[in-house]
């Protein structure tokens, strides 16, 4: 049947999922900062580890060395890339849930009406002369004025803010592993670790509603039992 079709590709996703986190965890040491300061030369024995350079730190250097001036504001494999992207993936999960509980309680009018081409134009398309939905029209303008404010964010930073990208001279974040060393509270590690939950937490609905065919609102609303919205 149907549901239990549903129930099998689930639970293969999820094995798929966990071998990847597994992959992820054994490979820890290529995420690993190297460790700075003054080199004490010492004898190498057979047992002795030989620190070599990190997969991570390899391809910021590559990168610094290919493309300095946007290694130097923090784009490519930075922390403060990580960061922000981390920080995108948390507001679009609280956009999602926000998008969901509109849909639960009726707060978008007429969420199923197609837009009039004639009125809206060619935003209102979708290609072959079919329109966009009311209620996708205004998720989309709700966004469109979040992005706004990003750019403004980015361009035109205030005091108090987090910008962006690095300062002129401001060095980047070590990096973090893997598994950042568990600090609780409104803190950076804490950030860091919900940024990558909220990043895997998208890709793998992502790749579930993509397999499954499933919508990614009803994927969401799957995921969590249903608390979101009443099934169909």
């Amino acid at each position: 049947s149907s549901s239990t079709l549903d129930v099998v590709l689930l639970h293969l996703f999820l094995q798929f999922s966990a071998v990847i986190l597994a992959l992820c965890a054994a490979s820890v040491n290529a995420f690993t900062p190297l460790a700075r300061g003054p080199v004490v030369a010492q004898s190498r024995s057979r047992s002795q580890p030989v620190m070599e350079m990190s997969v991570f730190t390899e391809a910021s250097e590559k990168f610094q060395g290919d493309y300095p001036n946007f290694s130097a504001k923090g784009w490519g494999p930075s922390t403060k890339a990580e960061r922000w992207n981390g920080r995108h993936a948390m507001f679009g999960w609280a956009f999602i849930i926000g998008t969901a509980h509109a849909q639960a309680t009726g707060l978008l009018p007429d969420p199923a009406t197609m837009l009039d081409m004639k009125t809206w134009g060619g935003l209102a398309q979708i290609g072959g002369g079919a329109t966009i939905s009311n209620e996708r029209a205004i998720i989309m303008v709700a966004n469109m004025h979040a992005f706004a404010v990003g750019l403004c964010a980015t361009f035109a930073p205030l005091g108090y803010m987090d910008t962006l990208l690095l300062e002129d001279g401001e060095a980047d974040e070590p990096a973090y592993g893997v598994m950042p060393k568990f600090d609780p509270g409104m803190t950076a590690a804490a950030e860091m670790m919900n940024g990558r939950m909220a990043m895997m937490g998208l890709i793998t609905a992502s790749g579930y509603s993509l397999i499954t065919g499933t919508p990614f609102m009803d994927t969401c609303n799957l995921w969590l039992g249903g608390l979101l919205f009443p099934s169909a």
